[in-house]
């Protein structure tokens, strides 16, 4: 007995022995972003960080397709300036998925509006008397959504816009649109939407509905009635994620990463595009390779927005290689890290491709989806029929007990 627990000891002090040392080192001022990440974050929240750093790295070295994505205010905190934009002008990022706001508070600034720090303490009843709109330390005039109503409602009476499209057709030709604007206005820092137009990145929002963007749509429906035909096509969409997804799976390096800003719907509508193929089309998928994601939720309440990879897992979202060694829950501000991280990853030229461009292959996508789910018709046709005869309850499976 006293043997085999002197194995066992050895054994496991062999494989500590071989993890990684805890190198702290002076600081000077001279390193480059990548050698402090190295040696200064050694633990904790710092060592969180430092590994999803890596794991960005090891995004752009494997050349993985990275689908980015982004919930909260992120796009008034300038975070897609500062970050997004760059990377999606190096080609790190090969589609988005965000919210609506995020989109809308964007163009604000293109139509010459200002956000401004504000205390967030100041008192929101006076904020209000003043037509000041906040976001936590954020603000500006109440003007500036007026103004942006008014842009949007202009730009979706237009003739391209009267048909039924998905997200990613949408936001492309709001782009297009904005691009113009900037032009003629000479907007110097371009907005997301016309960047991702200009670089052929896809945009979906999962709950367009939820955004002020689509509050415009919805006023024009009822001003104009069968006169304005736009519409989001839900169905569509969800496929064209999952499209795009088991199209990346299959070209490039076939290799797939999520990033996550945040969590909320952007997060879960990405991520379902997984068991949306394996589960539902029956396609085989592995799920994402490499999973990052910065967010400040706890992970133990339930909620879709803290889960981690493991718990995605399960669900048939990420890869057990993922989960693994592939994955990095950072529990933190997204605007406290990512844009030291942006600069670290692009100041390594090699940080850098040509834009992946799925925009331009999204029809080609879909068709190579098709082209599998037919395969399998007659196989999934047996799947949408159910009747209550096959269900076999369990009588103690709900019964309650009482102490």
């Amino acid at each position: 007995m006293a043997k085999t627990a002197s194995n066992s000891r050895k054994n496991l002090r062999a494989h500590y022995s071989g993890a990684r040392k805890a190198d702290p080192r002076p600081i000077t001022g001279k390193e480059s972003p990548t050698e402090l990440l190295e040696h200064a974050f050694s633990a904790y929240v710092g060592r969180q960080e430092r590994t999803a750093f890596e794991l960005m790295r090891r995004s752009m070295e494997v050349d993985a397709s990275i689908f980015l994505t982004l919930s909260g205010a992120m796009t008034p905190a300038g975070l897609h300036q500062s970050c997004i934009i760059p990377l999606i002008e190096k080609g790190v990022i090969s589609a988005l998925t965000t919210t609506g706001a995020n989109l809308y508070h964007d163009a604000h600034r293109i139509i010459g509006h200002a956000i401004r720090e504000v205390n967030p303490n100041a008192g929101d009843l006076q904020y209000r008397l003043a037509r000041i709109i906040r976001i936590y330390d954020l603000g500006f005039w109440e003007e500036a959504l007026l103004d942006t109503d008014r842009l949007f409602s202009a730009l979706l009476r237009r003739p391209e816009f009267q048909r039924k499209m998905t997200t990613p057709e949408f936001h492309y030709l709001l782009g297009k649109n904005i691009q113009a604007i900037e032009k003629k206005l000479g907007v110097k820092q371009p907005s997301l939407l016309s960047t991702c137009y200009k670089h052929g990145v896809p945009i979906f929002v999962g709950a367009v509905q939820d955004g002020s963007i689509f509050l415009n749509a919805v006023k024009l429906k009822r001003l104009m009635g069968d006169e304005f035909k736009f519409e989001i096509d839900i169905n569509d969409d969800v496929y064209w994620m999952a499209a795009l997804q088991h199209y990346c799976r299959h070209h490039f390096s076939n290799k797939m990463a999520i990033w996550i800003l945040g969590g909320g719907v952007p997060k879960n509508y990405t991520l379902q595009g997984e068991p949306l193929l394996d589960q539902i089309l029956g396609v085989p998928t592995d799920g994402f390779d490499i999973d990052v994601q910065f967010c400040v939720d706890p992970v133990d309440n339930g909620a879709l927005s803290s889960c981690p990879a493991g718990e995605g897992h399960t669900w048939g979202k990420v890869s057990m290689e993922a989960v693994e060694a592939g994955s990095m829950y950072v529990h933190t501000d997204v605007t406290a890290v990512f844009p030291w991280l942006t600069h670290a990853l692009l100041s390594d030229t090699k940080m850098r491709r040509k834009p992946r461009r799925l925009m331009d292959v999204m029809q080609e996508a879909v068709m190579f989806l098709d082209k599998d789910v037919q395969k399998r018709r007659k196989s999934l046709l047996k799947t949408i029929d159910w009747s209550p005869d096959e269900a076999k309850p369990d009588p103690t499976e709900h019964e309650t007990y009482v102490r």
